[in-house]
């Protein structure tokens, strides 16, 4: 058995691999261990799952592991996205919940996240002590208590999160200016659970049409992930027949941007878009958070409006520490990953989309003109993901080397400053930076680019490919 650790956001694995009952017994008993030792265990746990292979029986089994542990639990009584968990925890006023998903990952995956009380991702404090837990635990060191047992003695309650969820976005969003925009929108929740959500939010202003909104475990042969790659259907759906395509992945934490036209809107795009449209139309001001691997043009957003940025290392749960201890107004990442001050601190995806969904109406223009706009006013910022699969020696071998003899230039550019919040990051003189870095849940390396021109960024790009010779996933 491979040691069970939490990357960047919980743990994950392959099912019937690693990611088996008797690991999520382990898990779960662990996450109890922490939360009578660190919390009131009397608040409960909400136990919330995806749209997985056997997530509702993983999600069971741990209900009867806390239940042994006189931990009540709150259990869905479907399939809900993770925020939805999440806002459950703060409507409910528990000690945390337990999430079984693998939000983007292949669905050969399954995996646990912890959310504590706050609602927002754990913090490495916290999934430092479980791990600890994890370590000492072992199969004999578990009580389960029968589910038709624990349920006669209220111990585990199913419950509907939806309402209270639905009724939190839609306080949040324009309503009445979707309605206004009479927009017409294509939803894609990609097989997967955001589709109820979506849909109750936006058909009650605007025709709001679906694709994949049925369930398949297999997500139509894809990976969940709202990526241009993974979103071609939606592409075609909404080319010259609606304002704009929207998605969400595996458990809906994430977005997905399509315009009129049928262009991807990449994440990066997403957030500018979203910061400008907090500042116009909300009034908002106050701090941003972003991780090291986001567009500076937020930086160049923030500053023009007397605000400050704080750059983290990949992984929610540092934006969300800083929605909830910075006042920060907004937080994002180039994965997908977006939540406001006021709502919870962990990324939402159908809050991002439904703010979108507002913008397009209030403005009443594409999203490809409004993000022109921004560059005319802030200056251009054209960036990309490519993920690569490498072997760990050649990993080691090249980040090694990094270590020792960083960069003084790239694509003939000099290197001002270099940076090591999340594996090696190469600010150029001309504001261009390049950042590599292996994944924390794929067995992948990942090289950000981002430059004044799709020429700029391409050459930049490739400098970072070469260091591994290995085949390119997508970009």
């Amino acid at each position: 058995m491979s040691k069970i650790s939490f990357g960047t956001d919980g743990w994950r694995a392959v099912m019937c691999e690693d990611f088996i009952f008797s690991n999520v017994r382990i898990v779960s008993q662990a996450i109890c261990n922490y939360v009578k030792a660190k919390e009131d265990p009397k608040k409960g746990l909400v136990i919330g799952y995806d749209t997985r292979f056997f997530s509702d029986k993983f999600a069971l089994a741990a209900a009867t592991v806390c239940a042994a542990n006189g931990i009540p639990v709150y259990l869905t009584i479907e399939d809900a996205p993770t925020p939805v968990v999440a806002f459950s925890v703060k409507d409910k006023k528990t000690a945390g919940a337990i999430m079984f998903t693998a939000s983007h990952n292949p669905s050969i995956y399954n995996g646990m996240k912890f959310i504590p009380r706050y609602a927002g991702p754990a913090m490495p404090d916290i999934t430092g002590v479980i791990e600890q837990e994890i370590s000492r635990i072992t199969e004999k060191d578990i009580n389960i208590m029968p589910a038709g047992e624990a349920e006669k003695q209220k111990l585990i309650t199913r419950f509907d999160p939806s309402a209270p969820y639905i009724k939190q976005v839609s306080s949040i969003i324009n309503l009445n200016a979707i309605k206004k925009g009479k927009l017409k929108i294509i939803l894609d929740p990609l097989y997967a659970t955001g589709r109820k959500y979506l849909k109750s939010i936006l058909a009650q202003v605007c025709d709001a049409q679906m694709i994949h909104g049925e369930t398949d475990p297999y997500f139509g042969g894809l990976n969940p992930e709202p990526i241009g790659v993974n979103l071609v259907p939606l592409t075609e759906a909404v080319k010259g027949k609606a304002h704009l395509g929207l998605a969400t992945d595996g458990d809906a934490d994430r977005f997905g941007v399509v315009d009129f036209d049928g262009t991807y809107i990449n994440a990066n795009q997403v957030l500018s878009l979203l910061l400008v449209h907090l500042i116009k139309n909300y009034k908002w001001k106050g701090p941003v958070a972003r991780t090291v691997a986001t567009t500076h043009l937020l930086d160049r957003i923030a500053k023009a409006n007397d605000m400050e940025v704080f750059e983290y290392p990949v992984g929610f749960k540092y934006i969300g520490e800083a929605i909830r201890e910075k006042g920060c107004i907004m937080g994002g990442e180039e994965s997908g990953g977006f939540s406001i001050k006021g709502h919870i601190p962990e990324k939402d995806g159908i809050l991002a989309v439904s703010l979108i969904a507002e913008m397009r109406a209030i403005e009443g223009k594409s999203l490809g003109v409004l993000y022109n706009d921004i560059m005319k006013k802030y200056g251009p910022a054209y960036s990309q993901r490519v993920d690569i699969h490498a072997p760990d020696e050649l990993k080691k071998k090249v980040f090694t080397e990094l270590e020792k003899n960083p960069w003084e230039s790239v694509a003939g550019k000099k290197v001002e400053k270099t940076e090591k919040i999340d594996g090696v990051k190469f600010i150029l003189e001309d504001g261009s930076w390049i950042l590599m870095r292996p994944s924390g849940t794929e067995p992948i390396v990942r090289v950000y680019t981002e430059s004044s021109s799709p020429e700029e960024m391409a050459k930049i790009s490739q400098e970072g490919v070469s260091l591994f010779s290995v085949q390119e996933v997508k970009a």
